[in-house]
This record gives C-alpha cells, sequence and structure tokens, in this order.
C-alpha cells in the first residue's frame, strides 16, 4: 500500500513539475510488433537459438551416456582405466560448458547476433521518436511497455502510430501488432448488418 501511495504521489508530483511542458508516450512494444523486419529477425533469432540449445544438449546427452557407462563397468576397470575414463568425461564436461558459455554468454554469440539484427531496427525506431519530439516540441517522450508505471494515459498523448507512419509502416491497430490484429480481424467478420451500414447510401430514385 505504502509503494503505491508513493508511486502514486511521485506521478503527481512529475506531473506538477512538467504541467508547462509537452508530453507524451509511445509503446515500443506495439511499435516493434508492426514491423515486419523485427518480427523477421526475431524469428531468426530463436531459430538460432534453438539450433544452438540442440547442439549443447546432444553434448550433455553424450556426458550422461558416457557416465551411465563408466558406473557400469566400473568394478572391472583398472585403476588406470578408472582415471583416464573419468579424464574424458571431465574433459567433455568442459568442452559442453564451454560451447554453451560461447553461444550463450553475456557477450556470446547469440548476443553479437541480436544485436546485429535487432539493434538497427531499435535505433530506428529511437530515431523517429526523437525527430517526433523535435518537431512536436515535446520535452519528454515515455515508453509505456517499460518498467515506468503510468498511471493513467490518455490516447492523445498516444505517439505510437506517428513513429510506425514515419517509419513507413502501418499504424492504427488498436494497440495490437498486426499479426494479433490481422487474425482477430479474421476470427470476427463484420456482420451482414455492419456491412450494410458502412455501404454508401442507396441514391433517391
Amino acid at each position: 500500500m505504502k509503494k503505491i501511495i508513493l508511486a502514486t504521489g511521485i506521478f503527481i508530483a512529475s506531473i506538477t513539475i512538467t504541467s508547462a511542458q509537452k508530453i507524451a508516450y509511445v509503446d515500443t512494444e506495439y511499435i516493434l510488433g508492426n514491423i515486419p523486419e523485427y518480427k523477421a529477425a526475431q524469428a531468426e533469432l530463436d531459430k538460432t537459438s534453438t539450433g544452438w540449445q540442440k547442439e549443447v544438449e546432444a553434448k550433455y546427452a553424450e556426458i550422461d551416456k558416457m557416465y551411465k557407462a563408466y558406473q557400469a563397468e566400473q568394478i572391472l576397470l583398472t585403476d588406470d582405466m578408472k582415471k583416464k575414463r573419468e579424464a574424458d568425461i571431465v574433459a567433455k564436461e568442459k568442452d559442453a560448458k564451454e560451447i554453451q558459455k560461447q553461444r550463450f554468454g553475456v557477450d556470446g554469440e547469440l548476443f553479437k547476433k541480436r544485436q546485429e539484427l535487432v539493434k538497427p531496427i531499435q535505433d530506428k525506431v529511437y530515431n523517429a521518436v526523437k525527430s517526433i519530439a523535435e518537431k512536436g516540441g515535446y520535452s519528454m517522450i515515455f515508453d509505456k511497455s517499460s518498467d515506468l508505471t503510468m498511471l493513467y494515459t490518455s490516447q492523445k498523448l498516444d505517439k505510437s502510430d506517428d513513429v510506425l507512419n514515419l517509419l513507413g509502416y502501418k499504424g492504427g491497430n488498436g494497440g495490437k501488432n498486426i499479426e494479433k490484429y490481422e487474425k482477430e480481424k479474421a476470427a470476427n467478420p463484420p456482420s451482414p448488418n455492419q456491412q450494410n451500414n458502412t455501404s454508401e447510401p442507396k441514391k433517391p430514385k
């Protein structure tokens, strides 16, 4: 409860401070969801990630197989043979961890590929937001999809479609990404009455 009161107080204070300034907001999740190149980039990243994950899992499956075989045959092995088998398992496990780190680590190949595919699109969105802010004289533009708590937003302040239009993409999907919008539209076609209402009125004879 105290957190809610504190957040409300901070929000009201920020409104008081910025009352003389023009503010707006965008929804970057909605914007990116309506950019086909972003969707294609995410699909490529998912495909690459899945392939690499299978590669890592195969290596751990091989280690598990080696370990179970070692346990089953351990009683028949000499000390030297045991040490060699154990060393082989440790080496395989080290190799698997190295591959996992190389693919999925903090600065790994997946991170670099995401930077290569997604960052240029994010930069385009940022530059479009910056352009709208400068042309419209906005002091601040918030991101609705970020961790920032927005207790109330007026649709009039939403510049998401303006960003999409500036980038050359179609907006106006009711805050949904284009795929979800098209699916809902196909699942709920307009009724005959709605179609008649939208048709041109007949000219009088």
